[in-house]
């Protein structure tokens, strides 16, 4: 526990922003004001439109086709984030190296045990990103069989209520790579860390700010709104 005596008061509050960055920033998104509605929300009532105009659809081998691409971004993340995991885990077991590099740079002397907590927390987020990936790859699967079971007659009095289903199956899938989506970027800042709290804490802004404005200030959110066109 000595150890953890170095941490500071400046650790902790880079330590506190990031996190409550990460979780703010995905209860904000996905729970916006009406009045501002977030690119996810926006985005997820076309995924709704989308599956309506799916039961309409002859043949629907278009949609098929971009559900089947939408899995193929979850896989591609899912593995991106195993091989992350796998690098995070090699450095916490032999920190060594990067504590000779820390003490050539930054002319310090940090506990082997403070580099390994400082990468436990890149590590949380790369896990969850991975375990996010790889559900939002499962619920795409599960809206693909709902999508399949459509019938294709429109007036069947089931079509469309199975159509609601796989327009909410998408919905979800979506939100969980985009939790994925955000786990990573936080990743990447949480290696701040390793230089010092004060460049944690200009990462966690960094990073909240550039997820925020994607979601409430970008081109694509205008777009949808209709305010370009």
């Amino acid at each position: 526990m000595d150890h953890f005596a170095t941490l500071g008061t400046a650790d902790l509050i880079a330590l506190a922003l990031m996190l409550g960055l990460w979780i703010g920033l995905g209860w904000v998104i996905e729970h916006p004001t009406s009045a501002r509605p977030s690119v996810t929300v926006l985005m997820a009532q076309r995924r709704r439109d989308w599956m309506t105009v799916f039961v309409t659809r002859n043949p629907r081998i278009f949609d098929s086709q971009i559900v089947s691409s939408l899995r193929q971004g979850t896989a591609f993340f899912a593995s991106t984030s195993i091989f992350a995991i796998g690098g995070v885990l090699a450095l916490m077991a032999n920190p060594a190296p990067l504590s000779g590099v820390a003490a050539e740079i930054l002319q310090t002397d940090t506990p082997i045990l403070i580099w390994q907590a400082k990468l436990s927390l890149v590590l949380l987020f790369t896990v969850v990103s991975f375990l996010k990936f790889v559900w939002s790859n499962r619920v795409f699967g599960y809206c693909s069989v709902v999508m399949a079971s459509v019938p294709d007659d429109p007036g069947d009095p089931t079509a469309y209520p199975l159509a609601a289903q796989a327009g909410e199956l998408n919905v979800r899938a979506a939100m969980n790579f985009n939790r994925g989506l955000r786990a990573m970027y936080f990743a990447l800042g949480a290696l701040a860390w390793l230089i010092s709290p004060y460049a944690m804490i200009l990462s966690a802004l960094t990073v909240g700010w550039t997820i925020w404005s994607r979601e409430f200030r970008s081109v694509p959110r205008r777009i949808l709104l209709g305010d370009i066109v």
